[in-house]
């Protein structure tokens, strides 16, 4: 083989490598900017994080109050718990989250949130690699945690709130949202070990005892509800009718914030107005 037919198949043989091994994206600067998302193998920024005031959130005041106050200390440097938000679907756990990091980049404090989906909780110390190395504040956020039947995903969480060897860095502190307050399914727990299935059960459930900070979502009351919309209905100049809105919840068989939320977006709409 002549030398340009050695060097045209080495060309090829590279070429075939970069597509296998394609150069993977570079990382966001995480020393700026409110949020970002992890793929499971790099960092970006998100460019449209614009969560919704936190004192227009109604309802959750307590939770409101004891979210912040952990996310001050945070910011601060100071000692701060892993939290679970749990419970009803649609009553503010994910925009209160939200909420929190906009409240604290609107009085000064350096944090930052960096979202990432609940199927990549075994990626999460490439993360923590990088994240332990910026001098800021992160909260890693999971939205809507759950564990398929089986999966390994429960001891990855635990270790990384019990300090584990994939425990987070001191500057990060996890924020977790799921429909249950013991995030493992009864069932999955009960049909995990014949053998010892008491142990498994207490196991598995206390996996939310591993949280410093549980703030419960309960299903609104007709008053919280009314509440939610009155609020919104002020800050959009929106006149409404209670009859009407009570009406709207009950078609969709729930009255939470979502609900009252969606309820304004209708108003806005007949009355020839947009929200955001």
């Amino acid at each position: 083989m002549r030398d340009g037919e050695i060097k045209a198949a080495l060309l090829r043989i590279a070429d075939a490598l970069d597509r296998l091994s394609p150069i993977p994206d570079a990382l966001a600067d995480i020393g700026s900017g409110p949020a970002f998302h992890w793929t499971g193998t790099t960092i970006k920024a998100i460019e449209t994080f614009a969560p919704i005031a936190l004192d227009l959130l109604t309802g959750i005041d307590d939770q409101k109050a004891r979210l912040l106050e952990n996310t001050t200390r945070l910011a601060n440097g100071f000692a701060a718990h892993d939290v679970l938000l749990w419970g009803s679907r649609g009553m503010g756990k994910s925009a209160l989250a939200k909420s929190v990091v906009r409240e604290m980049h609107e009085a000064g404090k350096d944090i930052a949130m960096v979202e990432a989906s609940a199927d990549m909780l075994e990626t999460l110390p490439d993360l923590f690699a990088v994240l332990g190395k910026a001098d800021r504040a992160f909260i890693l956020f999971i939205d809507d945690i759950g564990f398929d039947e089986g999966s390994a995903a429960p001891r990855f969480l635990r270790s990384m709130l019990e300090g584990g060897a994939a425990a987070r860095p001191d500057n990060v502190r996890l924020y977790v949202t799921s429909n249950r307050r013991h995030i493992v399914p009864r069932h999955m727990a009960e049909q995990d070990d014949p053998i010892n299935p008491r142990d498994v059960i207490d196991d598995k459930l206390a996996l939310s005892d591993r949280f410093g900070l549980r703030l419960g979502f309960h299903a609104a009351s007709q008053d919280d509800y009314l509440a939610m919309i009155n609020r919104y209905a002020e800050v959009h100049t929106l006149d409404f009718d209670s009859e009407d809105a009570l009406l709207w919840a009950k078609q969709r068989g729930s009255r939470s914030g979502r609900v009252a939320w969606q309820y304004i977006v209708e108003l806005a709409g007949r009355a020839g107005k947009s929200v955001s």
